[in-house]
C-alpha cells in the first residue's frame, strides 16, 4: 500500500515524500495571506494564517437584525441550503393585536402556513396551551405583552425541520414563560422563515429579530 511520508533531517528541512503511483500526484493547498509553509521550533508547530471569512457548515452566521416596529410579518430570505440548525432571537417584541405569533418555515416556493405539528403554551399565574397547524405558534395574546427569547429550528433530515424554544413576558406578561414546540415537513429546501401573526393583520410595534445559522 502506498504511504504519504513526512520527514525531517538533521539539517533542519523537511520533505513531503508522495507514495510511488502511476499518473500524476496533486497536493492541494488552501489560499492564504503570507507563508504558505508552516514552521516548527522544537515542539511547536505554527499554521499559516488562511485569508478571507470561512463559510459553510459548521460556521455561525448572523443575519442583520430587523427592528419589529412595524408591518405584519418580519421575513428572513435567502438562507443558504447547507443550512440545518437557525436560531431566531427576540428582544422586547410586542404586536398591535391579541392575535397569538406564528414562527412559519417557506422555500423556493413561498412560505408555508400549513402542515405544522406545533404546541404553544404559557406558564405564570395561570397556564394553558394549544395546537397549530399553521405555524409554531406563540399563544401571546395581548398587545401589552412584551417577549424576548429565542426558537432554535432543527433539520432532522432532509426537508424536515423540529422546533423548540421559550420566551420570557414583560410588560403585562410579566411573570410568564412562553413555549413553542413542534415539526414541519417543507416540500423542498428551506430558504426563509416568516415571523407573524395568526390572524396576518395585527402589526409588529417594538423591538427587534434576528437570527443565527449553522
Amino acid at each position: 500500500m502506498s504511504k504519504l511520508v513526512l520527514s525531517g533531517s538533521t539539517s533542519g528541512s523537511i520533505s513531503l515524500e508522495s507514495p510511488a503511483v502511476s499518473g500524476t500526484t496533486t497536493l492541494t493547498l488552501p489560499a492564504t495571506s503570507g507563508t504558505v509553509l508552516t514552521t516548527a521550533t522544537g515542539q511547536t508547530l505554527t499554521s499559516p494564517v488562511i485569508a478571507g471569512t470561512p463559510t459553510g457548515v459548521g460556521v455561525l452566521t448572523a443575519a442583520t437584525a430587523q427592528a419589529s416596529t412595524s408591518g405584519t410579518s418580519i421575513d428572513f430570505t435567502s438562507i443558504p441550503s447547507w443550512v440545518k440548525r437557525i436560531t431566531v432571537m427576540f428582544n422586547g417584541v410586542s404586536t398591535s393585536g391579541t392575535s397569538n405569533w406564528l414562527i412559519q418555515l417557506g422555500d423556493s416556493g413561498g412560505v408555508e402556513n400549513t402542515g405544522y405539528i406545533s404546541v404553544g403554551t404559557f406558564l405564570g399565574s395561570s397556564t394553558s396551551g394549544s395546537n397549530y397547524t399553521t405555524g409554531f405558534g406563540l399563544p401571546i395574546g395581548s398587545s401589552t405583552h412584551v417577549e424576548q427569547g429565542l426558537i432554535v429550528l432543527c433539520n432532522l433530515t432532509g426537508n424536515v425541520w423540529t422546533a423548540n424554544g421559550s420566551f420570557a413576558g414583560s410588560g403585562s406578561a410579566a411573570g410568564f414563560i412562553y413555549s413553542t414546540a413542534g415539526s414541519k415537513t417543507l416540500s423542498t429546501t428551506l430558504d426563509r422563515i416568516r415571523i407573524t401573526t395568526a390572524n396576518g393583520t395585527d402589526t409588529f410595534d417594538a423591538g427587534s429579530i434576528n437570527i443565527l445559522y449553522e
